[in-house]
């Protein structure tokens, strides 16, 4: 059975002087959370096998920050679709792509809506948050846990 872990980017900078949406960067709160989650996914042997990512500056930002600091093997690939998509488009992502655990970093509501779809679990993604869920034969799933940041790090 393959899983899938959701990643929403973790906390930006909205006084960076960033131009637009797509060029927000990470704050310092949210390279704080990234590292944390990439910490704690090596520590406890999910590494993801491939990281499906958003093109904005703070998804590319979070999942760099996370593998840098787990130390993870994994490509990742840019998806528009994470960003400019819909939740059908992000299910679809997470059901097609065929590998043991895969990893989508990106956006609200999108990332709460694909989870819903998938589990029928109503819950809503914190920047930074984490989720693993397993993917049933009928592309169905069952959410095995959903992490906000504030518990992998000190605030």
């Amino acid at each position: 059975m393959s899983a899938v872990l959701f990643l929403r980017h973790a906390k930006s900078d909205w006084h960076a002087g960033a131009t637009d949406d797509l060029s927000r960067p990470l704050a310092n709160r949210g390279r704080v959370a990234a590292a944390a989650v990439g910490s704690f996914l090596a520590d406890v042997g999910h590494i993801p096998d491939l990281v499906l990512c958003s093109p904005a500056v703070r998804t590319r930002q979070t999942v760099e920050t996370a593998i840098a600091a787990g130390d993870w093997p994994c490509p990742i690939e840019i998806v528009d679709e994470l960003y400019y998509g819909t939740v059908e488009h992000t299910v679809k992502l997470a059901c097609t792509r065929q590998v043991p655990l895969l990893m989508l970093v990106g956006h609200e509501p999108t990332m709460s809506g694909a989870l819903e779809y998938l589990t029928g679990a109503e819950l809503r993604m914190p920047t930074g948050a984490l989720a693993r869920v397993s993917l049933n034969p009928d592309n169905s799933g069952e959410l095995e846990w959903l992490i906000p940041p504030r518990l992998l790090t000190d605030g």
